[in-house]
């Protein structure tokens, strides 16, 4: 039997980018939270992933849209993804989002954005992975990324 506290800590040996995934459901506001569970999968098609968990309070929300966008966020950026990382209100904000084309926010000055349609999910235990087929993205550079390492935050060495 492996003990989860312990399997907890030796995953967050792996350090990891922050990003906030956003989404606008087809009833009721658009949402953001913070994530560290992106990657991405294919080049062609263009892929990309993320999981949330399932008794997440926005998971029906996110699971009711077809649209999704990741927002890669810089250290300077630390306490947006403070306040997305908490339960309760994740309601966007129009000083920090911009409204997009393709229906998902998009995080304003975040280091890279992917806004995406939902390619598939998929059950992975107690979360579900979202795929998405990247339909824009862009990227600002020579910006310092936040890392998450070992239950914190972390600075790129």
């Amino acid at each position: 039997m492996i003990d989860t506290k312990q399997f907890r800590d030796a995953l967050g040996e792996f350090a990891t980018g922050v990003c906030i995934a956003t989404t606008a459901p087809p009833q009721g506001d658009a949402i953001g939270m913070t994530i560290n569970s992106f990657s991405s999968v294919s080049l062609e098609p263009p892929l990309v992933l993320w999981s949330i968990h399932n008794s997440s309070d926005c998971f029906q929300k996110f699971n009711d849209s077809e649209v999704f966008s990741i927002s890669v966020l810089s250290q300077a950026q630390e306490a947006l993804s403070n306040h997305f990382a908490k339960p309760g209100d994740h309601t966007l904000t129009p000083e920090h989002f911009i409204a997009s084309e393709f229906a998902a926010p998009v995080l304003k000055d975040a280091m890279a954005t992917f806004e995406c349609r939902v390619w598939a999910k998929y059950a992975g235990g107690d979360h579900t992975i979202m795929v998405g087929e990247v339909l824009r993205f862009g990227a600002t550079h020579g910006l310092s990324p936040l890392l998450f390492h070992g239950g914190g935050y972390g600075r790129k060495a």
